[in-house]
């Protein structure tokens, strides 16, 4: 078999040998044994991500629910409700201990009044007050008018030093002296000119007005003391030092 083929195709070479090199066509070989398979190639990268789908059709009802969504944000706060009736009112306690008594409140007395009487020492060393019969007299060392300086002794529990004795007077004096400043009394003139009063309305009993002067006629309404001690109407715009008693 191999001997016969062998002829066939040194025949065939010789007879396209005789004619032209052009024209001849080889035969077809014999196919040859298939060899092995290669080793498998690497993995191809991740293509784009595409886009998403339409939804589906909503389940029928009954279906399984699903998971809950996030909270959502707080809405405004409603309208208060209607006030409730009111109850019925409760019974009377037993009645509690007179504070004389009372051996807790007292004992807060005595050391309220330690702790009052020891500031009270350190700010007449200081020199911010004076005492006189029942008053304290205090100032700030600002400078304002009338209206204003009325307003702030009222914010801290006083009011305007408004001296009603020599002695009182000579206290608000001490003050003035060591300020270097005129001050405002709590006094101011009535409807009519002349008719000095109190913050109260009253009218004051007692004067200490410098020569030739209450003499605005009407049109001074505020009264001033001068370093000296004596007094002078003064129009109620001006800065003064703020004198308080308590």
């Amino acid at each position: 078999m191999y001997f016969q083929l062998s002829l066939f195709v040194t025949v065939m070479l010789v007879t396209c040998y005789a004619q032209s090199l052009d024209k001849c066509a080889g035969a077809a070989g014999i196919p040859g044994t298939p060899g092995q398979n290669g080793l498998p190639g690497r993995d191809g990268r991740d293509g784009m991500k595409g886009d998403t789908g339409v939804p589906g059709p909503m389940g029928p009802p009954g279906g399984q629910t699903g998971p809950p969504g996030r909270d959502g944000l707080t809405g405004p706060a409603g309208a208060p409700g209607l006030q409730g009736i009111q109850g019925m009112k409760g019974d009377i306690g037993p009645p509690g201990l007179p504070a004389s008594m009372d051996d807790e409140l007292q004992h807060q007395l005595v050391n309220m009044n330690k702790r009052i009487k020891k500031l009270e020492g350190v700010l007449f060393l200081d020199g911010k007050i004076q005492h006189v019969e029942e008053k304290i007299l205090a100032t700030d060392g600002k400078e304002v008018d009338f209206k204003t300086s009325k307003a702030n002794c009222e914010n801290v529990g006083g009011s305007m030093a408004t001296p009603t004795n020599a002695d009182e007077n000579n206290a608000i004096l001490t003050i003035l002296k060591q300020h270097n400043r005129y001050a405002y009394l709590g006094i101011l003139e009535g409807a009519t000119p002349g008719d000095f009063q109190d913050l109260d309305g009253q009218r004051v009993n007692y004067t200490n007005w410098r020569k030739n002067e209450p003499s605005g006629k009407g049109k001074e309404n505020c009264v001033e003391m001068f370093t000296d001690g004596t007094w002078n109407d003064k129009a109620c715009n001006q800065n003064r030092l703020t004198v308080c008693e308590f």
